[in-house]
């Protein structure tokens, strides 16, 4: 994966501080009933907001990797929207929107489920392309999440090959 020269890393403190952001935004403008989180990194700030709205959390699975980690052109749904999504207004969260084809999977996966309402919020959008209902920072910059920036490499967490070079260890 290539990276143009912009990045931001984000540390834990920034990342509580978008999602308090996101939060309300999304509480001054809508009411929903439910988070769904789009796994694996969108439940992350999915349970965060669910937790500070005092709302139910439930996740769906929607990913570019296949079960042996190969990488996918497009995303495939691995796992239903919740059924408790049904007649209720429902706020559906990833962590960044680039090209919209996860937003939009999940968005098509609950409204089968026939919610009363569904949005879509995410912590990063891009400031072409796709936009969610609310996002926390819109901009072009690639994001270094902090549960990104380690990954566990057999017996120790190593920075994550994707950035070596980029970021510091």
């Amino acid at each position: 994966m290539t990276f143009p020269q912009e990045h931001i890393e984000v540390d834990w403190a920034m990342f509580g501080e978008l999602c308090r952001a996101l939060a309300l935004k999304v509480a001054r403008d809508y009411d929903p009933d439910i988070v769904v989180g789009i796994a694996r990194a969108g439940v992350i700030p999915g349970a965060v907001i669910a937790s500070m709205l005092r709302l139910d959390f439930y996740s769906m699975k929607i990913s570019r990797k296949d079960g042996d980690e190969t990488v996918r052109d497009r995303p495939a749904i691995l796992s239903a929207a919740p059924a408790q999504a049904r007649g209720q207004r429902v706020l559906v969260v990833d962590e960044i929107t680039t090209s919209g084809d996860t937003l939009r999977l999940a968005l098509a996966a609950v409204r089968d489920v026939r919610p009363a309402e569904v949005r879509t919020a995410t912590s990063f959008a891009r400031t072409t392309g796709y936009q969610p209902d609310y996002s926390a920072l819109t901009m072009d910059a690639n994001v270094i999440f902090p549960w990104d920036r380690k990954v566990f490499d057999g017996e120790d967490f190593v920075v994550n090959p994707r950035y070596v070079g980029i970021i510091d260890d």
